[in-house]
């Protein structure tokens, strides 16, 4: 892999790191302001998840 390669795989991996932080940040502010019943500890999980995919993402580094 040239070395361009691996300066857009960097970057698409910080851009959807990114993504999935907001996405989960949304995710885990609606769930808790809105009553949802029974599966609000659903979406709360998944939204961890989320926020913790996204900061892995944002934290690891491709090989080279």
């Amino acid at each position: 892999m040239s070395e361009t390669d691996t300066f857009w795989v960097t970057l698409a991996e910080k851009f959807f790191g990114l993504i999935l932080i907001i996405i989960g940040a949304l995710m885990l502010y609606y769930t808790a302001t809105t009553n949802l019943g029974t599966t609000s500890i659903l979406f709360g999980i998944l939204s961890v998840i989320l926020l913790v995919i996204g900061l892995f993402l944002l934290i690891i580094r491709p090989q080279e």
